[in-house]
């Protein structure tokens, strides 16, 4: 992800918040395989663990599960089970992961909006105005269904996915919880998926909210996606509003 000077957030509390806020990445990984592509993507919802909320330098873990079917993870166990086949507990994969996080709201934004330099030069082309996290890490994988570490990991995964989602993404006072589900039907669906673990290495945050624009294309901007009158337009809005130069993060 090209991090512009001017876009570029490094953060770190600011890019968790971003990623436990829209907690479903596109997880990537590139490996070597006779049956499956070299490149893989998949939609995985994360729970990012970090012991200290206030540091300013821990990257932290990410952990999820995703579908034992699912060509990634088909490419994933091959790779695995074939380099390192006598090893207990999770597999590590050598080359590094990938996980893009987007935030809830992007538009296109139209010359129009600028209000300073279209009319006295011209000079203006469409863009698009986006938020994004982008992790890189190390991934530990478990699918070993004999292995109690295996059990262990996927059944605190689900669990505390389930109740991030339901108190904070449903706000239910009330969660659902995995225990409301009948046992051995939990049991059968744990062995349909592969728990994934990534230690973090490297994270980097880009809000290409307008802020290389002069004070008043920028405003423009702003005024632009509230006169849409659109849920899409005011989020923009309020992000180019907290992303211009001085003022708050968002």
């Amino acid at each position: 992800m090209y991090l512009r000077a001017a876009h570029a957030e490094h953060h770190l509390p600011t890019l968790r918040s971003l990623i436990r806020a829209n907690p479903l990445g596109i997880f990537t990984t590139a490996i070597d395989s006779p049956n499956y592509p070299f490149l893989q993507s998949s939609h995985i919802p994360w729970i990012l663990d970090v012991q200290d909320e206030s540091s300013e330098t821990e990257l932290g873990v990410l952990r999820g599960h995703m579908a034992r079917a699912n060509p990634q993870a088909k490419s994933l166990i091959e790779h695995l089970s074939a380099s390192d086949k006598n090893s207990p507990g999770p597999r590590k994969l050598e080359r590094d992961v990938m996980v893009l996080f987007n935030g809830p709201a992007h538009h296109y934004v139209t010359p129009k909006f600028y209000v300073d330099t279209k009319p006295a030069t011209g000079k203006v082309v469409p863009t698009w105005n986006y938020a994004a996290v982008q992790v890189y890490g190390k991934l530990s994988v478990y699918y070993d269904t004999k292995d109690q570490s295996t059990d262990a990991f996927l059944s605190k995964a689900v669990a505390d996915l389930s109740q991030l989602a339901e108190t904070q993404i449903m706000g239910y006072e009330r969660p659902w919880k995995v225990q409301d589900a009948p046992g051995n039907y939990v049991d059968l669906l744990k062995k349909a998926i592969i728990g994934i673990e990534i230690e973090i290495t490297d994270m980097g945050g880009k809000w290409k909210m307008s802020q290389e624009m002069k004070d008043g294309d920028n405003q423009g901007v702003e005024d632009g996606f509230n006169a849409l009158g659109t849920d899409e337009g005011k989020q923009i809005a309020e992000m180019v509003r907290s992303r211009r130069k001085g003022g708050q993060k968002a």
